[in-house]
């Protein structure tokens, strides 16, 4: 419990320092995109292409250190079948982190290099997905997610921990620590 008090005291400091996008509401247009994000740092441009085609259950148990797109159906095969299960459940074999996004959202773009960073960093230790909240909002209300980017972290056995806003990767590395007991 102090372990949680001090990780929710360190995310809502940051938060506070950061900004976020409040979520608008748009229409769903397509189900199957090519995200890119692009993030300009002084002399620096990151791109991040990930192209998310007929996801399913079985090409994204092993994610080879990538961030893996889901969809609200691939997200109750792999993380939690809201619709079958009243109480939380978590399907995957090792923790995973849910990166809410949307393709708008400019903090949104600044966390997707640090979450690809962070996927390849703890491959077979931690999956890494992300949710469009335009395409998928049915997964985003489930979670109360309001503000973006926000980043759920789901541990095997415990319930799942929201954190909201961009924040640097040292903090996300902390989180993986604190919450998942992974190193």
């Amino acid at each position: 419990m102090k372990k949680l008090s001090i990780i929710l005291v360190i995310l809502v400091s940051i938060f506070a320092l950061n900004f976020s996008c409040e979520k608008e509401n748009k229409e769903d247009t397509t189900s199957n995109t090519e995200v890119t994000n692009t993030t300009t740092n002084t002399n620096t441009e990151v791109t991040n292409t990930t192209t998310n085609t007929n996801i399913t259950a079985s090409n994204t148990q092993n994610n080879e250190g990538k961030v893996v797109a889901l969809t609200t159906e691939t997200f109750k095969e792999l993380v939690f079948d809201y619709t079958t299960n009243q109480e939380w459940t978590y399907n995957g074999s090792i923790p995973c982190i849910i990166d809410f996004y949307a393709d708008w959202c400019r903090p949104c773009k600044m966390v997707a290099p640090i979450m690809e960073e962070l996927a390849k960093e703890y491959n077979g230790k931690v999956n890494f997905y992300k949710i469009n909240v335009d395409n998928n909002s049915e997964v985003a209300s489930l979670f109360g997610v309001n503000s973006i980017p926000a980043v759920l972290f789901v541990p095997l056995k415990d319930k799942p921990q929201m954190a909201v806003g961009a924040m640097p990767k040292e903090t996300y590395i902390q989180a993986i620590k604190d919450v998942f007991n992974v190193q």
